[in-house]
């Protein structure tokens, strides 16, 4: 086999584990952006190494010892990504100000399609949206850097503890010990679990078809029909955030009164349902991005509203337009 056919077939080789690995570096680092620059520095690694890949494990395996230390050298960096619950308390409407944060302090969404690969059996599909909601990979960010790769293995991936503690050069009673400790961590901190995406049922799309009918008219009774009772609003890069239908309805007549006339366009993010939110343009006809709302929904009803407004990040991260027409 010619060098040149050989590189084009390591290249096919590492690709199929793209997705893969994104899906574990996001659930690792909590940013679409920094998973993906970890996913494209462990090819790198490999490809430039792959000389010494003696075979004693499987590729795949390779693969993940590789990305493990990538996600390992940038958590010692300290960052730790949250949502705005995991900061602070809620603020009541009277007191609501919005206050930008850094980038970097902030949980990212993800698409579906960039982080879960495709697979036949529909209990894997369903661990792996789970496993990918921003509540769960909040929690995983609680956790310390090692125990976070033991916990993600071994409970999303389903490795077996020898294999976790061959690719962290460890034993397996530590591997054991790292798990029961993050499983205690996260019984603590993951709190409510919201359903997936990945069916609708009939009753969650038609809630969602009220939810879109209630958010473009305005019309904050209906809204407030659909909203559990303590529901929140959340809105990165603002530390803000609302707890209650009555703030998170006042909030949109008064501060947030100029999405009045927004339009809606349906996609999926960790998970979980989402829109693209796109405004009256104020300088003519048609629509301009002004979020990416992650919806949570439980036992029938909204119980989040995660509107991520950095646009300019989100919507081509997402493949959504750009602008709407009128």
């Amino acid at each position: 086999m010619s060098d040149l056919a050989m590189s084009a077939d390591l290249e096919s080789q590492l690709e199929k584990y793209r997705t893969e690995l994104t899906g574990y570096c996001y659930r690792m680092l909590g940013s679409a952006f920094e998973a993906e620059d970890a996913v494209q520095d462990t090819m790198v690694r490999a490809w430039r190494s792959h000389e010494k890949f003696e075979g004693r494990s499987s590729l795949r395996s390779w693969l993940y010892r590789i990305a493990t230390n990538v996600c390992l050298d940038a958590l010692n960096a300290g960052n730790k990504r949250a949502r705005p619950v995991d900061l602070s308390g809620p603020s009541p409407l009277a007191q609501a100000a919005l206050n930008p944060m850094p980038e970097n302090t902030w949980l990212e969404p993800v698409p579906d399609g960039r982080v879960l690969p495709t697979v036949a059996d529909p209990a894997e599909t369903a661990v792996a949206r789970e496993s990918v909601r921003l509540a769960f990979v909040a929690a995983l960010q609680h956790l310390p850097p090692k125990q976070r790769a033991v916990l993600i293995l071994r409970e999303v991936l389903a490795w077996k503890a020898a294999e976790v503690a061959e690719l962290l050069g460890t034993t397996v009673a530590s591997v054991n010990s790292a798990l029961q400790r993050a499983r205690a961590t996260l019984a603590e901190t993951e709190g409510q679990v919201p359903d997936t995406a990945n069916p609708l049922d009939e009753e969650q799309s038609k809630l969602l078809e009220r939810y879109v009918a209630a958010f473009e008219g305005y019309d904050m009774a209906a809204l407030t029909a659909l909203l559990h009772e303590d529901a929140v609003m959340t809105m990165p890069p603002f530390d803000l955030w609302l707890q209650g239908h009555d703030d998170i309805t006042g909030f949109m007549l008064t501060l947030g009164a100029s999405c009045a006339g927004s339009r809606l366009m349906a996609t999926v993010a960790n998970g979980t349902p989402a829109f693209a939110h796109y405004k009256p343009d104020p300088e003519g006809p048609g629509f301009v991005p002004w979020a990416l709302q992650v919806i949570d929904i439980r036992e029938g009803a909204i119980t989040g509203m995660h509107c991520f407004l950095d646009t300019e990040r989100w919507f081509p991260l997402f493949e959504l337009p750009d602008r709407l027409e009128g």
